[in-house]
């Protein structure tokens, strides 16, 4: 049987006037969601521990956030009609309890709302995907089923990602499929595998993405 892996890091309470805890900021994108241009932020904390995330700084759940909710809001509102959307990022976004009131208050200013996701959150994702408030997904699929564990530290992993794949594919929404390769657990065999598992979801290959090697 293979082991569980590593405790979830549970979700850190947020303080009285935090909606989300954001770790990180860009105030312009072009890249972030292809075709539009928007506001990044870039939520604080996950609850895997991939081996080549480039950004490690996102990973403890309780850091000290770098801006406030409230800071992002406001430069939103400035920027109306100037802005076609924002995109909560991350770290896991969905690991934040306060998601929905943000995207909710980034819609009210009529911005499109994209979300990056691994998938760890099934239950709250498809809420988000339920109450129609996500206009565009891209989401990170990290290896075929049986290499997840070996990606993520994470025994559960490959089943909470399938079950959110799966909801993505059944919504409709609009989306893009990546997957950042890493040659150490990702050879050429592991990629025909993971080809043939969306196939048999109905999903087409994922973007593949060069691995960066991680911020010192």
């Amino acid at each position: 049987m293979s082991p569980a892996g590593p405790a979830v890091p549970p979700v850190p309470a947020a303080q009285p006037d935090e909606v989300i805890r954001i770790g990180g900021w860009s105030r312009l994108s072009t890249c972030d969601w292809p075709g539009r241009l928007v506001t990044t932020v870039f939520c604080q904390g996950c609850p895997w521990r991939c081996g080549y995330c480039h950004n490690p700084g996102l990973l403890p759940a309780r850091a000290p956030a770098a801006v406030s909710w409230d800071e992002v809001l406001g430069h939103l509102a400035r920027r109306t009609g100037l802005l076609d959307g924002i995109v909560f990022s991350g770290g896991e976004p969905l690991l934040q309890r306060g998601l929905p009131r943000a995207v909710r208050e980034a819609r009210a200013l009529g911005l499109e709302v994209g979300l990056h996701t691994g998938g760890a959150f099934p239950r709250r994702l498809a809420r988000l995907l339920d109450a129609g408030l996500l206009d565009w997904v891209g989401f990170d699929v990290k290896a075929p089923p049986g290499r997840y564990e070996r990606v993520t530290g994470i025994g559960h992993a490959a089943a909470s990602a399938e079950r959110s794949l799966r909801l993505l594919l059944a919504s409709g929404v609009p989306h893009q499929l990546r997957t950042t390769v890493d040659p150490a657990h990702l050879d050429p065999p592991a990629m025909a595998d993971l080809d043939g598992w969306l196939a048999d979801l109905g999903a087409r290959p994922t973007l593949r993405q060069t691995m960066r090697p991680p911020a010192a």
